[in-house]
């Protein structure tokens, strides 16, 4: 009970309190009961240079003086990978650890009450989309994450989508920049459209940060299941990815020797793209619906007649569901 009046939650410890007072009139309290709790002295976060991974260390002074170390993922959404308690100095422990060619992950001192609302955002994050029940990397010390970070959890960040102007200077300097044939302006522009959307709601750092962990995700998971190309645009997207990560990078500052690496994942996994894009057995609702309208016809940037041409599918669905015969061809 001392140690849950300790790290439990704020709204709970006058009541364990309470709890511990009367137990304590019938056996003692632990030795450390009357120690001073520890405190953040100093925070360290680290970045690598796509923004696609962090280590945040928080060092803490009191009885044993300790860091409190994360690591984060951001591929495929904001993800504690990893928690440790480490001596303390960790942070420059680390740094000095890594090797030349290893990618730029500097930890630079900040406040701690930040990095503890970022551990704290995190850890949140993790629980909702992606809980670590019965992983021995985060399960030992999430609760003592949580009781170090729990007071500085801050309120959910507004989403800023992409202001209209800076959207349409980015499609207009890539489209400026890149080379390809006059003829193929058109299919480029909508697929930078399509990387752009696609940054803007799954790269959760920023709609340029692309790394090489994204780029995988994007054409063997998210591609294949959720977008409709027509083979135009199937032919050429492995080219234009590749200019649009350069152009995405360098629009962040990212220095060519990293933006190589991210180059190279698009070739590694271009292959998978085509095999994977055929393969309907992955393909999402969303795709499903709107590969059988497009089979039938039905302009998919024409709302008025995706909506009729749905309503027409769902009830052959229904009828199909109920009388056991099949569907027409493409549905």
């Amino acid at each position: 009970m001392a140690a849950l009046e300790r790290v439990g939650p704020p709204d709970s410890r006058s009541l364990l309190g309470e709890t511990v007072e009367i137990l304590a009139g019938s056996q003692p309290l632990p030795a450390w009961h009357a120690a001073a709790p520890h405190r953040p002295v100093r925070a360290w976060r680290a970045v690598d240079v796509w923004d696609s991974e962090r280590v945040l260390f928080v060092e803490y002074d009191g009885p044993v003086p300790h860091t409190l170390m994360a690591q984060i993922s951001e591929v495929g959404g904001t993800m504690v990978d990893k928690l440790a308690l480490l001596t303390p100095e960790a942070a420059e422990a680390w740094a000095a650890m890594r090797e030349d060619g290893e990618v730029p992950m500097p930890p630079i001192e900040q406040d701690a009450g930040e990095v503890l609302a970022d551990l704290a955002l995190t850890l949140r994050l993790t629980d909702m989309t992606w809980p670590r029940q019965d992983d021995e990397d985060v399960v030992a010390l999430r609760a003592l994450a949580w009781a170090r970070c729990r007071d500085h959890l801050p309120d959910w960040p507004e989403r800023q989508p992409l202001d209209e102007a800076e959207r349409a200077r980015l499609l207009d300097a890539f489209t400026a920049s890149r080379t390809g044939a006059a003829q193929e302006a058109d299919t480029v522009r909508s697929l930078a459209d399509l990387f752009l959307d696609y940054g803007e709601n799954y790269l959760s750092r920023g709609p340029l940060c692309w790394s090489p962990g994204q780029v995988a995700g994007f054409l063997e998971d998210w591609l294949p299941r959720k977008a409709v190309l027509d083979q135009e645009h199937r032919m050429l997207l492995p080219a234009v990815l590749t200019q649009w990560v350069t152009f995405a990078l360098t629009e962040r500052g990212v220095e060519e020797p990293w933006i190589s690496p991210v180059i190279a994942a698009v070739d590694a996994h271009a292959s998978a793209f085509r095999t994977a894009f055929d393969d309907k057995e992955a393909w999402g609702p969303a795709k499903q619906i709107s590969a059988a309208l497009a089979a039938r016809g039905v302009d998919l940037t024409d709302r008025d007649a995706v909506d009729a041409a749905v309503r027409t599918l769902n009830a052959e669905r229904l009828a199909q569901q109920l009388t056991g015969r099949p569907r027409p061809s493409g549905s």
